[in-house]
């Protein structure tokens, strides 16, 4: 045997043992599904070099040890200070009806917030008319506005928004905007930010990229804040999946527009988002908030309804999020009604929504025609299928992209905010929400998904059943990454 082939020889033996040590990683690795662990296995053995290194990079739910550990303690503290806040708005107050108490006892045991009643919302018309009335509310401002985006444009609407701030901060008023470092790298890059900054606006980048090689090493790039939070003076809050931005979207124009839904709050509920955004600011600025928590608490309105935020991410509870959309789609006794753009569900949530339909409830999810992304969309179509036989209605909206997420229940519950039906808002994207029971307010977001049902086409079993083999065969493959992607 020459030189060279014992060296060869070595590499192959010592790559092996490599591939064997880290397939074993996969194995133990808590909170990780059957289906996942067995997807990651084929990866790692079927692409010798790429697969080891896929895993690396994407394969561990990871934003680095010192982040996690900050995070954790920042957000049992803050639980804390927010609970012990003075209230006029106290839990036995609020008069959440019993046959849906668990739910919200599903979300307390996510992010630890208790429902607080008091509160009035009202539905934005629309993504142009959210920016001016969130623009309104800064400009009315007394004391602080906090924002949180995942992506800030440095568009028409964005940089709207980044003038008010200036324009607040110039009067006195605290601003704070955190923006995620890689969904808003646009406007951090640009003079817009700099402008803010030199303005006198706090600003801060959540989960900052810093050296690619260095991130790597620390934790996962591709863990983002996924988060759309605005708070004003601690009484005013908006909630839903529109980012800073012109609804044309100019860096995915071709999917446009975006069509988002909004609910903007008053009451109680917006002291816990703003307990969600000091977690948020407090994770990445020394700056300590508790303050503005330990403050009274709003005053709620007589005959408002009751409200929870839920918070989840990598660092909360494992399956939170898939958790709650399950508690909710089992919960339904009549009617169910979801709009996702992104549905890459786990077994769980398929199944669950399956069920809905087999006892009856009448189920419906919708999703865009078009998806901005070709991964996600092939994903989603491999399990309309079993959808459909099961009994659920399926439409895909053509009017733009539909990037609104919202779940109406039985004309009396509303859940609203960012986390797609996917995994990575199941795993690993920092998402926010709120859970609401007001029959008024569902009756408008229901509404708002009727328009959306009247702008889109019904996909039948017939037509599923007419794809070709090709089709089939690309969304199943697809599908079968769905826990690696």
């Amino acid at each position: 045997m020459t030189g060279l082939e014992l060296l060869t020889g070595l590499l192959v033996a010592a790559h092996l043992l490599l591939q064997i040590a880290v397939a074993i990683r996969v194995i133990l690795r808590p909170h990780r599904d059957p289906a996942s662990r067995m997807a990651w296995l084929v990866v790692i053995f079927s692409l010798p070099v790429l697969g080891l290194i896929a895993y690396l990079l994407l394969g561990e739910t990871n934003i680095g040890r010192r982040r996690a550990e900050r995070r954790q303690r920042l957000v049992s503290r803050l639980q804390k200070v927010v609970a012990a806040a003075p209230t006029a708005a106290m839990e036995s107050d609020c008069q959440v009806p019993e046959r849906h108490a668990h739910l919200f006892q599903t979300g307390r045991s996510i992010t630890g917030f208790t429902p607080v009643c008091g509160n009035t919302g009202a539905l934005m018309p629309g993504s142009d008319a959210t920016v001016d009335a969130m623009i309104a509310d800064i400009d009315a401002a007394t004391d602080h506005v906090h924002l949180l985006f995942y992506i800030w444009l440095p568009d028409r609407n964005g940089c709207r928004v980044a003038e008010a701030l200036r324009r607040a901060a110039a009067r006195g008023v605290v601003c704070r905007a955190i923006a995620d470092d890689l969904g808003s790298r646009l406007m951090i890059g640009s003079k817009h930010w700099k402008t803010m900054a030199a303005s006198g606006v706090r600003l801060a980048r959540a989960l900052p990229i810093g050296s690619p090689l260095r991130r790597v090493l620390s934790g996962r790039i591709d863990l983002r804040n996924h988060r759309k939070i605005v708070v004003i003076d601690g009484r005013i809050t908006y909630c839903g999946s529109q980012n800073c931005a012109d609804p044309e979207f100019f860096v995915k124009a071709k999917y446009g527009p975006w069509v988002d839904a909004v609910i903007r709050f008053e009451g109680p509920i917006a002291r816990q988002n703003q307990g969600l955004f000091a977690t948020d600011w407090m994770a990445h600025v020394d700056e300590d908030l508790g303050d503005l928590l330990r403050q009274p608490w709003p005053d709620g309105v007589a005959g408002g309804f009751p409200a929870q935020v839920i918070g989840t991410g990598p660092t909360v509870r494992y399956s939170a999020m898939p958790e709650l959309f399950e508690a909710l789609t089992y919960a339904a006794r009549h009617e169910l009604v979801i709009t996702t753009p992104y549905y890459v569900p786990d077994e769980a949530m398929q199944a669950a929504l399956c069920a809905s339909a087999r006892r009856g409830v009448d189920t419906t999810i919708v999703f865009p025609a078009r998806n901005d992304s070709w991964i996600v969309s092939a994903a989603s179509r491999s399990y309309y299928a079993d959808l459909l036989d099961a009994g659920v209605h399926i439409f895909e909206y053509v009017g733009g992209l539909l990037h609104t997420k919202s779940l109406t229940l039985d004309g009396e519950i509303t859940l609203i905010g960012s986390a797609n039906m996917d995994r990575r808002s199941f795993e690993l994207n920092y998402e926010n929400n709120i859970l609401l029971h007001d029959p008024e307010l569902t009756a408008a977001v229901r509404d708002r998904q009727a328009q959306y049902i009247a702008s889109a086409n019904a996909v039948s079993p017939d037509q599923v059943a007419g794809w070709n083999w090709r089709r089939r065969l690309w969304n199943n493959a697809v599908a079968i990454l769905g826990p690696v992607l």
